[in-house]
């Protein structure tokens, strides 16, 4: 069990801190052979991921990011109150600094916050919320399921009824006033405002680690082992 970083963007923290997500996906950094019938996949514990070749011997092995029990702190855009900070770096910081995190909306009714600064350079005393692994699997990203949609913060619109005769599917998700989606559809739309132009886009339908958590809102050095 190891504590590492993880970057969330400003609308997935918020879903963690509405407790609407505990899981997420992130690209296979090695990609198996386009012919799948050619790999084998074993049961998924961590750290590897063991594939292997049926037309030549050997095996290759793909290094997951995570393991069960790994402690994730979450990175996310941030500011100090102050803009006197504006200039110091965040290894330069003692940790005493007050944090405006950019996921929360109240921070913009303060005129003279801190400079933004990119969720890659959150230091770990700064993070306030912690995941805790239960649970890796890899797939295909196109193999997900609306349960699984809905864990990935999905924010469901509870009111709507997708126009079926009886009403009977309320999963559905706003993207606009106008616009309601499957919760399938809305995690296409935000994992290729992700994910396209680095070349893992829906339609390339790559091979992905899903990753299932806990969260707890506090910092990891406060968090229980």
């Amino acid at each position: 069990m190891t504590d590492r970083p993880i970057l969330f963007s400003a609308p997935m923290v918020r879903a963690l801190l509405e407790g609407r997500k505990t899981q997420t996906r992130r690209v296979l950094r090695k990609q198996p052979h386009s012919d799948l019938d050619a790999w084998h996949l074993p049961e998924v514990s961590g750290p590897d991921w063991v594939q292997e070749h049926r037309v030549a011997e050997g095996f290759d092995a793909a290094r997951l990011p995570y393991v069960l029990g790994d402690r994730l702190w979450v990175r996310e855009a941030w500011r100090t109150e102050s803009r006197a900070y504006d200039d110091l770096p965040p290894s330069d910081m003692g940790g005493e600094e007050t944090i405006i995190y950019e996921s929360d909306a109240d921070w913009k009714l303060n005129k003279t916050v801190g400079r933004l600064r990119q969720a890659m350079h959150m230091p770990r005393w700064a993070s306030r919320i912690t995941l805790t692994v239960t649970e890796i699997r890899v797939l295909r990203l196109q193999e997900i399921s609306e349960a699984d949609a809905i864990a990935e913060g999905a924010p469901l619109d509870a009111s709507h009824r997708d126009g079926t005769e009886d009403g009977s599917n309320p999963h559905m998700v706003a993207v606009n006033p106008w616009t309601r989606v499957s919760p399938v559809a809305w995690y296409h739309r935000l994992w290729d405002s992700l994910n396209a132009e680095r070349g893992y886009g829906w339609d390339a339908n790559p091979w992905v680690v899903a990753v299932t958590f806990t969260v707890e809102q506090r910092n990891i050095d406060e968090a229980a082992r």
